[in-house]
């Protein structure tokens, strides 16, 4: 018995191996089938002025820095060589690095838009929580800074910039809301959030708000509406009040190739909006000037490198990178 089963135990564990390898092969195989069945489009610098290529050299190459994402939100750059990438469908908020590897911060449910505060410390709409959080230094812990405004829970906080007062502008349409919850607040509204922590409501005039940013000289608030793919503009007031909203471009092309989504905004004030297909250029006077075609429909964008003039674009599964003639406006540095 013993010479026996002496025998037969290598055979049982080469054929043991040997199925995992079967396994895994097949596994590669699915992986590379769905990989390759996903759509993708190609690259493209779309130019609809020459004014466009005074931002994005005709050569600029987009490089593609890390993938295997579920869906890619909140990018921000930290000059300490990092991006922090929030993954809606992994619920994590992880670091990535130049190199491709990512670093797990946070286990969180559905985050999403970010920014750092005047203190570099990173906010996060954190849909699932309803709410505004703050995280620790380290990253791994977190602090609720809002969830309510006049006694209501928020509907699903999407996008979040640092203002010119200090104070934390934030959208809150009903894109996320928790299934199974109830929606409390009537309306989807753009709020204020000072470093007390008081909320206040800016306006209720957009259908499902979503990207926001500020003009460089703090005179401008820019609003996207995904539901009507239009952005908005409002004048700012010191005093941290809105007025004047009109629609200061569309993004509706007649295709479902995506929606306004994040904003970023240049020093000399061009904007810099998710739309369909890629990243639509804009002029501080409306013109659209071009698009930045990317493979995946992106939905947010962040400025960093060491000077500010590479824009990293989080785009469902992935993330890229794009140089650009350019500088970032970056309200925190």
């Amino acid at each position: 018995m013993t010479k026996v089963a002496m025998k037969i135990a290598p055979r049982q564990v080469n054929v043991r191996s040997m199925l995992r390898l079967g396994y895994c092969l097949l596994a590669l195989v699915f992986t590379a089938q769905a990989q390759d069945a996903a759509p993708r489009r190609p690259f493209k610098l779309v130019a609809n002025a020459p004014a466009f290529w005074n931002l994005i050299g005709h050569d600029a190459k987009l490089e593609t820095m890390a993938i295997g994402f579920g869906f890619t939100e909140g990018p921000v750059w930290d000059k300490s060589g990092y991006l922090w990438v929030s993954d809606e469908e992994l619920n994590k908020i992880f670091r990535v690095y130049p190199d491709g590897h990512r670093e797990e911060m946070l286990s969180l449910g559905d985050p999403d838009g970010s920014t750092y505060d005047h203190e570099h410390r990173l906010i996060n709409t954190a849909s699932v929580l309803r709410a505004i959080i703050r995280l620790s230094k380290d990253g791994k812990s977190y602090t609720v800074l809002t969830d309510h405004y006049d006694g209501k829970k928020f509907n699903s906080p999407n996008d979040v910039v640092l203002g010119p007062d200090g104070a934390l502008y934030f959208t809150d349409p009903t894109l996320d809301l928790p299934k199974g919850e109830k929606q409390e607040i009537a309306f989807q509204g753009v709020y204020r959030l000072d470093a007390k922590g008081n909320v206040t409501l800016l306006t209720k005039d957009l259908t499902q708000p979503n990207g926001l940013a500020f003009s460089p000289d703090g005179k401008r608030l820019y609003v996207d509406d995904t539901e009507k793919k239009n952005i908005r503009v409002y004048d700012f007031h010191p005093d941290g009040t809105i007025a004047n909203g009109r629609i200061f471009g569309s993004e509706d092309d007649g295709t479902k190739d995506g929606v306004p989504d994040g904003i970023r905004v240049d020093r000399n004030g061009n904007l810099f909006v998710v739309g369909p297909r890629g990243i639509w250029v804009w002029s501080p006077e409306g013109k659209h000037l071009g698009t930045i075609e990317v493979p995946e429909q992106p939905a947010n964008l962040s400025w960093g490198g060491t000077d500010n003039s590479v824009l990293y674009i989080t785009a469902t599964t992935s993330v890229y990178k794009i140089p650009t003639r350019t500088h970032g406006f970056v309200p925190y540095d």
